[in-house]
């Protein structure tokens, strides 16, 4: 398993669509993508005056290509709310067991 940083910016002026589809991108982060990635935090990107801007989560997962089918398959991106997405792996030393509420299920080794 490893760990990566999940950004997603978002279209301006998407506020009414990203509330209308923010009930499934919610269920696809629950799941993890229907198992493919453990989302251990994340939230809403907003800039200096506080209007979204996207999203970001850190991810578990068990490639990079897992990690990045996690973010192409939310909803937000179904729906063209997304303008770009970026996938960074993070270091051997990240520190996940510090996040102690995790968004959906972890991933299991094996």
């Amino acid at each position: 398993m490893a760990f990566f940083l999940m950004r997603c910016l978002h279209h301006p002026g998407m506020d009414a669509l990203r509330d209308e589809t923010r009930p499934t991108h919610r269920q696809w982060v629950g799941s993890g993508g229907d198992g493919l990635a453990s989302v251990l935090i994340g939230s809403a990107l907003v800039d200096a005056g506080g209007a979204s801007i996207g999203n970001f989560g850190v991810l578990e997962a068990r490639s990079l290509a897992d990690a990045t089918a996690f973010a192409q398959g939310d909803p937000f991106n179904g729906a063209g709310i997304v303008s770009s997405i970026e996938v960074t792996p993070l270091p051997d030393t990240f520190q996940a067991q510090r996040i102690t509420d995790p968004m959906s299920p972890r991933l299991s080794i094996g």
